[in-house]
């Protein structure tokens, strides 16, 4: 059964609630009494618990639930009264995450790892991300330990492990009740410690309201398990709806979860990143996620500069990301995988029978693992032991042998200059499943697609967007770590996301540019004459909307000019030698993310979808390796599978540098690869990036 924390939250404040929404004006507590509160966030987790890094086997101190344990308890020391949320994107993101939901199922007996470790942090609420989803309902459903009272998913009977904190959810309800499949709401009373005019300590309750909020677009990424099920409101309609709720039950202050980002454009219900439209609804404080990135700016030593897509908001934004305010409402973003805490503290003062937010007293933080002498803080060591059994399966699982090794290493550090080492493998599983889809389809439609030509496309993933460790890289043939060659491990490191599915969409040559002109976008408009640094990829915050496309003999051939402002930078597109003609016809591999519409393609918003696989592309790229090892093959190929180049850029001479930011020391590795045009490797930024000299003339 459904927990209903607003039932509990109302009958916890009787007696204490007037009509005028406030505990305290009864209690008389004296005008001009003072309480500081401190909101603390964490957001985009995924199911990083510990500092590990199951695709390399390899431990990584810049991230983990273990050591944002430590800024939790810090930040409890430093402000007593507070409240620890959560913003989304908990279950889903590493091996640990798809054993538990996919590989060996969690029993609804047993807790998942990650909320062993939220309930012994003791979150006071938590709301919901896109990632949430990715496994269906039916799992949600169980690992929340909730009814969503929708036809054909069904929670087991009795009472399952979930978090111990309430979940949250206010713009996603059921097709069939009409109704939020979460609580849309909570209110948390806390007592807290306050100071009276004349210095003296006093106990005042305030009543604290949490709303939460995922993006429309959940109904296209995982259209195969929501289909029909549940509708999304926008972000704006729906705190419309319920801050006057919490209001009136009582909500001192009222707080927005918000998994999207800070898109500055004109309002839409349909915007992925609409948080920022709601600094208009009333809230207090808004704390958000999903770009993976740092609001405001960090403030500890050697942190990374504020970050380009924040920098680039006009003036007219009223955006301060020193101060961490948009419209003038306190906002943090804390990052992604457990590697910041973001930080609201209010001071809020009693004014005519109700608390009033003093803003001049408001401080935002995102605060770092980095200490002053520039090393990590350390691991919490009661987070450890609460995972210990599952850390090891995954181990376990993640070190089962495929069969097949490499003659060389697949790369993501250089995929933005041109290497494909980590995507053409990728590109031809894809590319292989769907010919064959076709080819062996019974349906007539199907089979008028024979003689179109099949490309593919795919993103570098792992390419830095979650910083210097966030790159793919598969070794070539044996090693210690994997003395069998390639792993289940491998697929995960080249195909991220476990939850896309294989799709594919006939298009025209007209879209195949227009697509190609999307993915450009990614990078800087250079300037020739300039003789300051240039970045020529401003950020990585949207990398995985960098596709590259192959076609069989890499008969598919095109060129970037980054001189050129976005939109007209694609030239020389090819294929069999011909330059693309607007009417041609195309067929694309891809995934279901891209084919409805994710990425903001244009025209490929589902309605060219002529394949829609069963198939994760994960499991595309490991049944692809499987059936190597089994031809007898058993062996991928810089000569096959790594070295077929479909991009590049045109040839530029620039009158001062042009940097790649990369993980360090991988220099040999591009001259090795034959990437030509990345010839030094320069100093760190304050991020641990290596910033790599580019000679686009090369």
């Amino acid at each position: 059964m459904k927990t209903n924390w607003i039932m509990m939250a109302a009958l916890a404040g009787v007696g204490l609630v007037g009509c005028n929404g406030s505990s305290n004006k009864a209690a008389n507590i004296p005008e001009g009494t003072t309480v500081t509160v401190a909101l603390l966030e964490t957001t985009d987790i995924h199911s990083n618990v510990l500092s590990y890094n199951y695709y390399a086997l390899a431990e990584d101190t810049s991230l983990g639930l273990e050591r944002t344990s430590t800024l939790i308890q810090a930040a409890r020391a430093e402000n007593p009264n507070n409240v620890l949320l959560d913003d989304g994107d908990v279950i889903q993101g590493t091996l640990l995450a798809d054993l538990q939901a996919v590989a060996a199922p969690v029993p609804c007996t047993a807790t998942l790892a990650v909320h062993k470790a939220m309930n012994a942090l003791k979150y006071d609420a938590g709301g919901m991300g896109n990632h949430e989803f990715n496994y269906g309902l039916g799992y949600l459903s169980q690992i929340t330990n909730t009814d969503f009272a929708i036809p054909g998913v069904s929670k087991p009977s009795g009472t399952c492990g979930a978090p111990t904190f309430p979940s949250v959810l206010s713009n996603v309800v059921g097709v069939a009740s009409g109704k939020p499949i979460f609580n849309p709401y909570v209110l948390l009373p806390r007592d807290f410690a306050a100071v009276a005019p004349d210095g003296s300590k006093l106990n005042v309750k305030i009543n604290i309201g949490v709303m939460s909020f995922v993006p429309p677009q959940i109904l296209e990424w995982d259209q195969k398990v929501l289909a029909g099920k549940v509708s999304v409101t926008g972000v704006q309609e729906a705190a419309k709806q319920y801050v006057p709720e919490l209001r009136s039950k009582g909500a001192d202050l009222v707080v927005a979860l918000s998994h999207g980002g800070l898109d500055t454009s004109a309002y839409s219900p349909k915007m992925e990143n609409g948080s920022y439209h709601l600094t208009s609804t009333g809230i207090d404080a808004l704390m958000i996620g999903h770009s993976h990135l740092i609001f405001p700016k960090g403030k500890e030593l050697g942190a990374a500069a504020l970050d380009a897509s924040f920098a680039a908001f006009p003036a007219s934004a009223k955006i301060d990301g020193d101060m961490g305010l948009v419209n003038g409402v306190p906002t943090v973003m804390a990052q992604s995988w457990g590697r910041r805490l973001g930080i609201i503290k209010l001071t809020m003062v009693y004014q005519g029978g109700k608390w009033v937010v003093q803003q001049d007293k408001t401080t935002v933080e995102s605060r770092g693992f980095k200490q002053a002498d520039g090393s990590n803080v350390k691991a919490d060591p009661a987070i450890a032991p609460l995972v210990a059994t599952e850390h090891d399966a995954t181990i376990a699982y993640a070190k089962k042998p495929l069969g097949v090794s490499t003659d060389f290493e697949m790369s993501a550090y250089f995929a933005l200059v041109g290497d494909v080492s980590a995507i053409q493998l990728v590109n031809q599983a894809q590319l292989d499943y769907v010919k064959n889809f076709i080819a062996t389809s019974t349906d007539a439609s199907l089979a008028s697609y024979k003689n179109i030509p099949v490309i593919s496309c795919s993103a570098p993933f792992k390419a830095g967007r979650n910083g210097p460790s966030d790159f793919t890289d598969v070794a070539a043939g044996a090693t210690p770590a994997a003395p069998v060659g390639l792993q289940v491990r491998n697929p995960g490191d080249l195909y991220l996301y476990s939850n896309n599915n294989l799709q594919a969409v006939k298009i025209k040559g007209s879209d195949l540019k227009a697509w190609l002109e999307t993915s450009a976008k990614q990078f800087a408009q250079i300037d020739p004459a300039k003789t300051s640094e240039q970045d020529l990829v401003p950020t990585y915050g949207t990398i995985y909307n960098y596709d590259v496309f192959y076609a069989e003999n890499n008969a598919l051939t095109y060129q970037i000019d980054v001189t050129k402002p976005a939109g007209s930078r694609i030239v020389n597109l090819r294929h069999k030698g011909a330059l693309v003609a607007d009417s041609d016809d195309f067929i694309v591999a891809t995934n279901d993310y891209r084919a409805g519409g994710g990425g903001a393609v244009p025209g490929i918003d589902g309605s060219k979808t002529i394949i829609k696989s069963p198939d994760a592309n994960q499991a595309v790229v490991s049944n692809y390796l499987l059936a190597l090892a089994g031809k007898g093959a058993g062996k991928v190929t810089l000569a096959d599978n790594g070295s077929a180049r479909s991009w590049s850029f045109v040839k530029t001479a620039t009158a001062g540098p042009v940097i790649l930011r990369s993980a360090p020391g991988h220099l040999a590795l591009a001259k090795s690869s034959g990437i030509a045009n990345v010839v030094a490797e320069g100093t760190l930024d304050a991020s641990g990036f290596a910033k790599y000299a580019i000679d686009l003339s090369k």
